[in-house]
């Protein structure tokens, strides 16, 4: 599926100051100052985007511009051509060769790696008390 195909689209002419939040996928080309919050979908930031918010989404793709702080639960994608100033908290990041991002990457465990069981049969640690120096 293509970025912002079935998606609800933020245009090119369109600026929104505030919040934005839903529980479907979203394509913006327009200008977005605030939050984004779509925390169960896929937000796309398109090639024309100029959005100054804090973005939190199960996977990101950025092609435009983006100044702020990406959380996402799933995968990051900084395209060719997009600039970002923020950091990045997610469980998978790929960044293409002329992205521009200025920023600290924070790596997460996805959900697969975080509802791993114990092992039976493995001894549990035994607290000890700490050494003194």
């Amino acid at each position: 599926m293509a970025a912002g195909e079935n998606a609800a689209v933020i245009g090119k002419s369109v600026q929104i100051r505030g919040e934005v939040k839903g529980s479907e996928d979203l394509m913006v080309d327009g200008h977005v100052e605030g939050t984004i919050t779509l925390l169960e979908s896929r937000l796309t930031i398109g090639p024309n985007a100029h959005v100054a918010a804090n973005v939190s989404a199960r996977d990101v793709i950025l092609l435009g511009h983006l100044r702020g702080n990406i959380s996402a639960t799933g995968r990051v994608e900084l395209r060719d051509g997009c600039d970002l100033i923020g950091d990045i908290s997610a469980a998978r990041l790929m960044i293409e060769e002329s992205a521009v991002f200025r920023g600290k990457v924070e790596p997460t465990l996805s959900e697969k790696a975080v509802s791993v069981a114990p092992v039976r049969g493995v001894a549990e640690p035994v607290a000890t008390s700490p050494a003194k120096y």
